[in-house]
């Protein structure tokens, strides 16, 4: 018959002797005891780190103790998930042993792997951050190729700045009091004015009217047109 209180209590004494510094007893009945584990150091110092709390039950080793994450530091709940389900995993693989230092070596390794995969991250995003960096300069070096589409794009948009930066200055000139131009200045910036007198004409057509009232007195004159002496420049010297 299995005394599973003597195989307990000497793994207790091994795991106490091999984790001097990270064992804690927290009760005896039921035995419970916590081991902190820590990663090894990645190449910038850092670390993950998870202490483990483990539980007797009263037929440990033939049936698996009972564990938790007690505390953890800088691991993501994904990881925590994954350590649970590999205490699972070598739970199940040792029933019938002791197990409790092959359950925290698992665990050492694993804390390990994060680590790693911290730094191969790490290392992952410098390499995308330079790559878009030497495409970005490399873009710029290179500018845009010009195409009849992107040209033509260009040209329109560069017409019309033109003509809105000619309308601003004609307002700025208009604002800022510019003198007005000289008849001669108009008619030759404006050559719509060597017509203007020709389609006055026109437009007024050969209507002409006459003030009558100048002539309603002429019939009064005394005119002799049958007198070949008649002078009219001597009608004055009469009157005198």
């Amino acid at each position: 018959m299995t005394d599973y209180a003597e195989e307990q209590r000497n793994e207790l004494e091994a795991i106490e002797s091999i984790y001097p510094d990270s064992f804690t007893v927290l009760s005896e009945d039921p035995t419970s005891f916590t081991v902190t584990v820590t990663s090894d150091a990645g190449e910038n110092d850092e670390t993950v780190e998870t202490t483990l709390k483990f539980t007797y039950v009263e037929k440990y080793p033939d049936e698996p103790p009972l564990w938790e994450i007690y505390s953890q530091e800088n691991l993501e709940d994904a990881d925590v998930e994954e350590l649970l389900a590999l205490l699972q995993q070598q739970a199940e693989e040792n029933l019938g042993m002791v197990m409790i230092f092959t359950l925290v070596t698992a665990v050492q390794e694993k804390l390990n792997e994060i680590v790693d995969t911290m730094k191969n991250s790490r290392e992952e995003e410098k390499r995308r951050r330079e790559q878009e960096a030497e495409e970005a300069e490399k873009v710029a070096f290179q500018g845009t190729v010009v195409t009849i589409e992107n040209f033509l794009a260009w040209k329109a948009q560069f017409e019309l700045d033109m003509a809105n930066l000619k309308r601003k200055r004609q307002k700025e000139e208009e604002q800022a009091g510019k003198p007005k131009l000289t008849g001669k200045q108009l008619f030759e910036r404006d050559h719509n004015l060597d017509t203007s007198d020709i389609q006055f004409l026109e437009d007024g057509g050969n209507n002409v009217e006459v003030d009558e009232s100048l002539f309603q007195d002429i019939e009064d004159l005394e005119l002799d047109d049958d007198d070949p002496d008649f002078d009219p420049l001597e009608m004055g010297s009469y009157e005198d």
